[in-house]
């Protein structure tokens, strides 16, 4: 994958080092716990999940304001710097596309999203984002939320850790934030929220349209020489890792296709491989393969 370091990007709030920290050094006691009950009263925000979830520490941005812009010095774990960037040199790159194809094709403008960058756990619009859900986007903010020991999940599960697996990743995540643009997100909701037991299904339709979107990208990127054949096979090979059939069986050794909320491992590639040959926003109709109401005709 040809691409070039230079940095983080004012669109990535970089909270390492920041996301795992104490409040009031250590464990909070009777009275430090009320007075977590109050902050999240008088924000609106969920430390007590946080302080819950953290095993017993909150957020240090618990009772410090976060700033517009996350981009201060962070010395981080060994190895750390490369990835970050490919993280942020990706998410420019797949917004950039993002922002020609998609006024050409549906006639509207794209606005940029952030992404943040977290150590464990951090607050998100969406509640407490936690390193062990991996990487997502989140609708109510417009953020991509990636811890970035995720990679070595992806490569325990089989994804590997080349650098278009990650890119890989960066773009699907994207592709949800194209679907928020669009009001997609938005009717999905609505729509399981009418019938739950379409819940599941809506849910694969969405996954497979933001992997065939991260495709289009990846069509664009072939095209200016930024990707080659094994990019695109480390791309395939993280889509089929992520597949649910192939979790599953690696959890469980059973395969259970009605509470699939992702799709298949062959499903995915599929979708990605779609959007990486036809490189349209058009092709990516995955409600209208599926039977389901909503598509890009239809918003």
């Amino acid at each position: 994958m040809d691409w070039t370091p230079g940095g983080l990007s004012d669109d990535v709030e970089d909270r390492r080092g920041s996301s795992g920290g104490g409040f009031g050094g250590g464990g909070l006691g009777i009275v430090g716990f009320i007075v977590l009950i109050v902050i999240s009263l008088v924000t609106g925000r969920n430390y007590i999940g946080s302080y819950l979830a953290g095993g017993g520490t909150v957020p240090t941005h618990a009772s410090q304001p976060e700033t517009a812009s996350g981009n201060r010095p962070y010395s981080g774990k060994p190895g750390e710097d490369l990835p970050a960037e490919l993280v942020s040199w990706t998410l420019g790159d797949v917004q950039q596309t993002w922002a020609t194809l998609l006024p050409k094709e549906t006639g509207r403008e794209y606005r940029k999203a952030k992404l943040v960058l977290y150590d464990n756990y951090t607050h998100s619009g969406c509640g407490t984002a936690q390193s062990q859900t991996g990487p997502f986007y989140c609708p109510a903010d417009e953020k991509v939320y990636i811890d970035l020991s995720f990679w070595n999940e992806l490569r325990r599960i089989g994804g590997g850790n080349a650098e278009f697996a990650q890119a890989y990743v960066v773009a699907h995540e994207l592709g949800h934030h194209v679907q928020n643009i669009l009001g997609i997100e938005q009717r999905v909701r609505h729509l399981s929220g009418q019938d739950p037991s379409q819940r599941n299904p809506l849910s694969v339709d969405l996954e497979l349209q933001a992997d065939c979107l991260a495709g289009v990208w990846a069509h664009s990127s072939e095209q200016r020489n930024h990707i080659h054949d094994a990019d695109i096979a480390a791309g395939l090979q993280a889509a089929a890792a992520v597949g649910d059939d192939h979790l599953q069986r690696m959890e469980r050794g059973a395969v259970s296709p009605e509470s699939f909320t992702h799709g298949s491992s062959a499903q995915r590639t599929g979708w990605f491989k779609r959007g990486l040959e036809q490189g349209t926003i058009a092709a990516c109709n995955t409600f209208k393969a599926n039977g389901a109401v909503p598509s890009f005709d239809d918003r």
